[in-house]
């Protein structure tokens, strides 16, 4: 009876990893994943390189992970079963207090961090004529610390800020976040369920700047506040798959003298009327209604009234923390160019020079900052 219940269980596992194997390769793969907001690992190429280098290894445990049978199905199981286990972090995203989420912000790397900012003081020294701030943005769990789970490790952002801030030369007026954003630490700054600020948060950040520049930044009362989205799940909720959330709501703050802008997106050679995109609102990435999303090199072109112009032209170097603040500038400055370092490989030198820009915000969130090494393409 106990060979016949083994033989049995053998049967039933080699039945199991057979089936499992037969729909891998009969169910369609899909090439991005709308739940978890990414594009999937593609098939890998088997090539000499690949194989001695390990990529090939590597990215067939991606692929086989990332199609993986009905793979969205596990995940939820998978976030249901650690609900009922009362687990506080998942994929290093922790659910904290008022149902908001946090990502985990440990202690970076100093000497990367160094080798960042000199990457900036260098390309300031390159370019004495022109005119640099740098913007630092705290996540919400460096502004929120007292939300996390108990004893849930975190490191304090406001130290990384004040170290950049302490090595970044003169030349260059840098501006942290906490400054701006903790006298208003109470109200909607952050979405709950996303890395980034909400569009109160960059409207605040965005009088901060125009201050900054000796600009004239517009009330709250020179807007149209409409809220686009009630059910937004953003980048923390994807990473985490916790359920059971309260989606965020999306604002934009639309002038109520109506601006013209048009905007070039180098990426794909292609002109639009509006620097809001209404389709990613029936999406999971609904953060990406901002400037359609992340692209390599953008141009923005506003018709003002010449009382209107504060600048006739600024380059803004920066992550995605710029996307719902920039609309913001397109009220001051006539011309507005937006690289992100992560996918822009041309010469930054080159491009101010042939554009004729004399004037760079650098802006960009702690977390982003820490681990990202776009910043030495600088002086390429």
């Amino acid at each position: 009876m106990k060979q016949k219940a083994e033989r049995l269980l053998v049967m039933g596992f080699v039945s199991t990893m057979f089936l499992i194997a037969l729909l891998f390769f009969l169910l369609p793969h899909q090439r991005f994943s709308e739940l978890e907001n990414r594009y999937l690992q593609a098939a890998p190429h088997l090539t000499w390189d690949n194989l001695i280098s390990k990529k090939y290894a590597e990215e067939a445990e991606g692929f086989v992970t990332d199609h993986f049978p009905f793979r969205d199905k596990w995940l939820w199981i998978k976030s249901t079963a650690e609900k009922y286990r009362l687990q506080q972090e998942n994929h290093g995203i922790y659910k904290g207090n008022d149902g908001y989420l946090f990502e985990k912000f440990l202690k970076p790397d100093y000497t990367k961090v160094q080798q960042y900012v000199e990457a900036v003081n260098q390309f300031a020294s390159n370019h004495p004529g022109a005119k640099m701030t740098f913007m630092l943005a705290p996540t919400s769990v460096g502004l929120y610390p007292e939300r996390l789970p108990w004893l849930a490790p975190s490191y304090p952002q406001k130290k990384v800020n004040q170290y950049i801030e302490a090595h970044l030369r003169n030349k260059i007026n840098f501006m942290n976040g906490f400054d701006f954003l903790e006298p208003h630490a109470t109200e909607p700054i952050y979405y709950r369920t996303d890395h980034h600020w909400s569009t109160y948060g960059a409207y605040l950040a965005y009088v901060a700047y125009a201050e900054h520049k000796g600009w004239h930044p517009l009330s709250q009362k020179k807007f149209l506040i409409e809220t686009v989205s009630d059910s937004f799940l953003g980048s923390y909720h994807t990473r985490s798959q916790f359920n059971g959330l309260t989606p965020d709501t999306i604002q934009v703050y639309i002038p109520r003298a109506p601006l013209k802008t048009e905007m070039y997106i180098t990426d794909t050679d292609q002109t639009v009327t509006s620097i809001y995109d209404k389709s990613f609102l029936t999406k999971k990435d609904q953060y990406s209604y901002f400037l359609g999303g992340v692209h390599a090199l953008m141009k923005l072109t506003t018709e003002l009234a010449p009382q209107q112009i504060e600048q006739d032209k600024l380059l803004v170097i920066k992550d995605s923390y710029a996307h719902n603040l920039i609309p913001f500038l397109t009220n001051h400055v006539s011309e507005i160019h937006v690289i992100d370092l992560r996918y822009y490989n041309g010469s930054i030198t080159e491009y101010l020079s042939e554009n004729g820009i004399n004037d760079v915000l650098f802006l960009f969130n702690t977390a982003t900052l820490v681990e990202d090494e776009a910043l030495l393409k600088l002086n390429k």
